[in-house]
């Protein structure tokens, strides 16, 4: 029904920056909230930054000062950009959408995409 596209991963020396995107399709009506999340092996994904479709954003605190989320309401897209990494920062990068409403659907839903590695290392 949904489909969450993202692309920017890849390696980055520390103090680098990187863009990640994430596109989402289908038959969306509305997105209200849209976020990144990190996982690193055997550990909890955690939030890394969102945004509601109003531009409210909410970022970790490891991640404030850095990291900026945003984005396109009409071509249901989020980005993060991301400055001043660090190591600490490598992980899996998921994309969610939070509080999707389809066409023709009552309720909710919640969508994560497939994820993208970020590696930071010199």
């Amino acid at each position: 029904q949904v489909q969450l596209v993202e692309s920017g991963g890849g390696l980055v020396q520390p103090g680098g920056s990187l863009r990640l995107s994430c596109a989402a399709s289908g038959s969306i009506l509305r997105i209200n909230v849209m976020g990144w999340y990190r996982q690193a092996p055997g550990k909890q994904r955690e939030l890394v930054a969102r945004i509601t479709s109003g531009g409210s954003t909410n970022y970790a605190d490891s991640v404030k000062g850095r990291f900026t989320i945003s984005r396109d309401n009409a071509k249901n897209t989020v980005y993060l950009q991301m400055n001043s990494l660090k190591p600490e920062d490598t992980d899996v990068y998921y994309c969610n959408a939070d509080q999707v409403l389809l066409y023709g659907s009552l309720g909710y839903n919640m969508y994560w995409g497939q994820g993208t590695q970020v590696t930071v290392s010199s």
